[in-house]
């Protein structure tokens, strides 16, 4: 028996970059598994051009995403929503609805003021660690919630 996808929701603060490379990681690891969207609470407007070009050098294409608010998936239902900034894990202690929270943060790699070599160095480091970090969560997340499941049909 095949189950329904798991609806994720990826919160950052501005959804330009964090969230958005979170989005193409999670979507291109479980994508058979997990619907995922992001989106911010306060939404920069644009993805960043090196979390694009970050994300390409390991073969995602998130060119085609667009910065979202968060007002655009309240009242959807969602299995998890994933903070991966300190400031929307503050501003979003709560998600209407009955989904699991989950912070997992990022220092924002646009922030500083380098030059562009460093700077997407600083892109390229933020996506290597959600790789080793927030994919196994995510999948142990999954298989936590898959046995639940199983258990309570058991019953």
């Amino acid at each position: 028996m095949s189950r329904r996808k798991w609806r994720v929701l990826v919160l950052c603060t501005g959804n330009a970059a964090r969230s958005q490379m979170a989005e193409g990681l999670i979507r291109a690891a479980f994508g058979d598994r997990m619907e995922v969207f992001s989106a911010g609470t306060h939404p920069a407007g644009y993805v960043h051009p090196f979390a694009i070009q970050a994300m390409r050098e390991i073969g995602i294409d998130i060119s085609g995403h667009r910065s979202k608010s968060i007002t655009e998936f309240l009242g959807q239902p969602f299995d998890l929503v994933l903070t991966v900034c300190d400031d929307a894990a503050e501003e979003c202690p709560v998600w209407p609805g009955s989904a699991e929270r989950m912070h997992v943060g990022y220092p924002d790699p646009g922030r500083w003021p380098w030059d562009e070599e460093s700077l997407l160095e600083e892109f390229r480091e933020i996506r290597d660690r959600m790789r080793a970090e927030l994919l196994p969560v995510l999948q142990r997340w999954m298989e936590r919630r898959e046995k639940e499941e199983a258990e309570d049909r058991a019953f």
